[in-house]
């Protein structure tokens, strides 16, 4: 059995990520800003109510929830969209509240990790958007993309842990579905290809990827990898 550290489990991927491992037996240890109450059920379920835009208190308050524990895998999943809008149009304060949650946030974790905690497997849920510019999308993109830096640094600092920025294809989340019920195709045509490819559910995309995440150890560590072309 394993146990996981997953972050963002009130809904979307991380739910069915947390869900999945969880019915399998695994020890999942979850931070976020609410659990869903049918985890609490499962005695090997463990969850810190943290809200992870408070970067600058992260390390120390979250230093006991983590402290000497062994993690197999820690899944950085918790993330924002922001507006889909043209870069011109977005307010400077708007890009800084995405990037404290989809990059310092994940960086405040990383480095408490790995001075207080064991872990072997460090996997940071990108996007393609990442690495393809696409208007409308330039406050996720540029967050995303500093992730993947982020994590091939870390890589290189911290070879004792493998590091992976994974992109997990388009799925059923809430993010995905402000995007399809609000943001205009007309104006922004990666969100109308969005809407017409294909979406999947949270539980098989977490399924699939939890089948995906051992063979990611067989990359070159701090890769950025797309499960679409894995």
């Amino acid at each position: 059995m394993q146990t996981i550290l997953i972050t963002g489990v009130s809904s979307g991927l991380g739910e069915a990520l947390a869900k999945t491992y969880l019915e399998r037996g695994d020890t999942v240890y979850a931070i976020g800003k609410s659990a869903p109450n049918k985890f609490q059920t499962y005695p090997h379920f463990f969850f810190f109510p943290y809200d992870l835009s408070q970067t600058f208190v992260l390390q120390a308050t979250l230093q006991e929830f983590v402290e000497k524990r062994s993690f197999d895998l820690v899944i950085l999943n918790a993330g924002v969209l922001g507006e889909i809008q043209t870069l011109n149009q977005t307010d400077l304060a708007d890009i800084k509240a995405v990037m404290e949650i989809n990059v310092w946030a994940n960086k405040e974790l990383i480095d408490l990790l790995y001075s207080h905690a064991f872990v072997k497997q460090i996997i940071g849920i990108s996007s393609g958007a990442s690495v393809a510019g696409m208007k409308g999308w330039g406050t996720y993109a540029l967050s995303k993309t500093s992730l993947n830096m982020l994590l091939s640094i870390y890589a290189k600092e911290m070879p004792e842990i493998h590091f992976t920025s994974l992109a997990p294809g388009v799925i059923d989340t809430p993010m995905v579905q402000h995007i399809v019920e609000k943001v205009d195709g007309r104006l922004f045509p990666s969100a109308k290809k969005l809407k017409e490819g294909s979406i999947q559910t949270p539980l098989g995309a977490a399924k699939n990827l939890i089948a995906i995440f051992p063979t990611l150890l067989q990359h070159e560590s701090g890769s950025f990898l797309d499960v679409r072309t894995l």
